[in-house]
């Protein structure tokens, strides 16, 4: 072969095959920008999820319902923080840094969720498949999966998640929507069918919000609220054998929660100030400060949240507990 010949078909043979880049990008929903937020992360465009599972009860709306679809935004992945361990309390476990990002930012001032040391999330099927390590590694300490809500509605991603989570050492706990068109027992029984009594789980939650997405549209005086909440509660408390949290937003708060149940832990959501302005007067132990999270370990966004207290604080919590028996 001649040498001019041979020069031209290296030259050929060398040319790139194509410029893209295989480093991992997620892709992620940037919402219309907003301020205050108060209901549960809606369904993003890009997830693919699989059907919800409902029982033989009628009449239950799925309150997760989709949102028109989005422009997709690439965010550069960044390496994940590493882990920060306390050689003396090594029987402790690992607190991971928080390395969360937001799409839609607020400005905190002094009372930044990020001074707080122990960050996690709450998941839904409206999450897809997660990858737990990731997401662990990227800041989640903990995590609240979504089990069911009313009487016969079961998230189908619940299991799954559980598993997930308990695989890489997170610790997890379940939440409750509850359902103002169905009886409280009747909610507590559905919760307790499907979520295991196992040991080292996180206290069981009813999230209480008034949906405007729900088919469901009534609105209990304040009386009926706080008697079915009570009812569900002590349901959950006597089998799982711990208090359960009550998870809220603002408008809900301000309609039938000032001055009561002092005796219970509040989970709060408050996306554009400080818990303490929204809710004065108010302790509380988690605080969901955004609902457009960013994070490695899942695709679109993730509710953020902060535990109320050092890391010492939180070793303390989780030991002070009443810790759930082994599973009957």
């Amino acid at each position: 072969m001649r040498p001019l010949s041979l020069a031209f078909l290296c030259l050929v043979l060398m040319l790139p095959a194509g410029c893209s880049s295989t480093s991992a990008v997620d892709a992620l929903q940037l919402p219309v920008p907003s301020h205050e937020k108060t209901g549960s992360i809606a369904r993003p465009a890009s997830a693919v999820v699989p059907p919800a599972s409902v029982g033989s009860s009628t009449g239950l709306a799925v309150v997760d319902e989709p949102k028109k679809p989005e422009p997709l935004v690439a965010i550069d992945e960044v390496a994940p923080p590493m882990p920060r361990s306390r050689p003396d309390h090594a029987r402790r476990g690992v607190i991971y840094a928080n390395g969360f990002r937001d799409a839609d930012p607020v400005d905190f001032g002094r009372h930044s969720p990020r001074k707080l040391n122990v960050h996690g999330v709450d998941v839904s099927r409206w999450q897809g498949n997660i990858d737990w390590a990731k997401l662990q590694r990227h800041g989640a300490n903990f995590v609240y999966i979504k089990a069911t809500d009313g009487g016969d509605h079961l998230d189908p991603m619940f299991m799954k998640n559980w598993q997930g989570a308990d695989e890489v050492g997170l610790k997890r706990g379940a939440y409750h929507f509850f359902y103002w068109c169905r009886v409280a027992s009747e909610q507590a029984d559905w919760f307790i069918r499907n979520v295991p009594k196992v040991k080292g789980a996180l206290p069981p939650v009813i999230d209480v919000e008034w949906n405007h997405q729900s088919s469901c549209k009534r609105r209990p005086s304040r009386a009926v609220v706080l008697e079915k909440m009570q009812v569900f509660m002590d349901r959950l408390e006597r089998h799982y054998g711990q208090r359960p949290i009550i998870y809220t937003t603002p408008d809900f708060y301000a309609d039938n929660l000032q001055g009561v149940f002092l005796d219970y832990p509040f989970w709060l959501r408050s996306t554009a100030q400080h818990p303490g302005k929204v809710y004065p007067g108010r302790n509380w132990l988690f605080w969901q400060y955004s609902g457009s999270g960013l994070s490695q370990g899942v695709t679109g966004q993730i509710d953020l949240n902060v535990f109320n207290g050092d890391e010492n604080d939180w070793w303390a919590w989780l030991g002070g507990r009443r810790m759930i028996a082994d599973a009957d």
